[in-house]
């Protein structure tokens, strides 16, 4: 599948900070790519000069084999983790104001049904949920009907369930056809949306696949998760880390471990055994310590 974005050997130097330092990678067309990364680690500053707001120090994006230019801007649409909309304005004039900023996109209506608008189309948009917010500003991002979505933090804030109703609607432009790049901290929505990840530390790529390929690549074993009161104080004796109130212990035979914790009286009533995740993966490349900003 060819790149509808390739970015070779990226830079940005700020006053004694280098944020982004060497970073490559494709991004494919028709796929959703997340870059994740802790706070600091220059993610939203890579993120930044794709977007054409940021130059970079050295390096080259290319969009369809081309350096950005003008055209570039017409062809992407930005959903900000923060936009400023119209005071006083509903939803449907918000929407009417961006798409006449444009020469090209998909009639209102669309947008309205794309992105479940409809119930509260009149409703001022200082007066909207989180949620309803958020979808706002997709079909915003969308007026000029973009080839390539960025996504940046696009449901900090959100609760499960209007999370799991925007995701929906990535899906849904996914399916359309569009490509997308997706900055998050919910491992779980990377793990479910995104065709490939990159993992970005200290300005670098330290990571890069398919979320299972990568889970593949550095673990074999799985983890047991049991309250601590079951273990009493021969938690560590058994191989278990402590984590609050539960203990874990990562095994690759779990047939084995579950014998060996019935045979020394165990109770595995409340027994949670889980593959490992995204998250363990990120905390493992990038260590477990609060960044700046956390």
């Amino acid at each position: 599948m060819p790149a509808i974005l390739a970015v070779r050997d990226l830079h940005k130097h700020f006053p004694k900070v280098q944020a982004v330092n060497g970073v490559s990678f494709e991004v494919a067309e028709g796929r959703c790519f997340g870059l994740l990364g802790p706070n600091g680690a220059g993610k939203s500053t890579t993120i930044e000069m794709l977007e054409g707001i940021l130059k970079p120090t050295r390096g080259e994006i290319l969009y369809r084999g081309q350096p950005l230019g003008p055209h570039y801007r017409e062809r992407v649409g930005i959903q900000f983790q923060t936009t400023a909309l119209q005071d006083f304005l509903t939803v449907r004039e918000n929407l009417r104001f961006f798409h006449s900023l444009y020469r090209q996109g998909p009639r209102i209506e669309e947008l309205v049904e794309r992105c479940r608008l409809g119930e509260f189309l009149d409703r001022d948009s200082r007066k909207l949920s989180g949620g309803q917010r958020q979808r706002l500003l997709l079909a915003i991002a969308l007026v000029n009907d973009p080839d390539l979505l960025f996504l940046d933090e696009p449901t900090t804030g959100l609760d499960p369930q209007a999370r799991r109703n925007f995701w929906e609607l990535v899906r849904d432009i996914k399916a359309r056809g569009k490509t997308i790049v997706l900055t998050t901290h919910y491992m779980e929505e990377a793990y479910l949306l995104c065709d490939e990840i990159a993992i970005m530390d200290h300005g670098r790529i330290i990571a890069q696949g398919s979320p299972q390929r990568l889970l593949a690549e550095h673990f074999n074993d799985s983890v047991l998760e049991l309250p601590l009161a079951d273990l009493g104080d021969r938690a560590a004796a058994l191989g278990f880390a402590v984590r609050g109130d539960a203990a874990e212990r990562m095994t690759a035979d779990v047939n084995d471990t579950v014998r060996a914790l019935l045979d020394a009286g165990v109770s595995l009533a409340r027994l949670k055994i889980r593959p490992r995740t995204l998250e363990d993966l990120f905390i493992q490349l990038t260590g477990a310590s609060l960044r700046s900003g956390a």
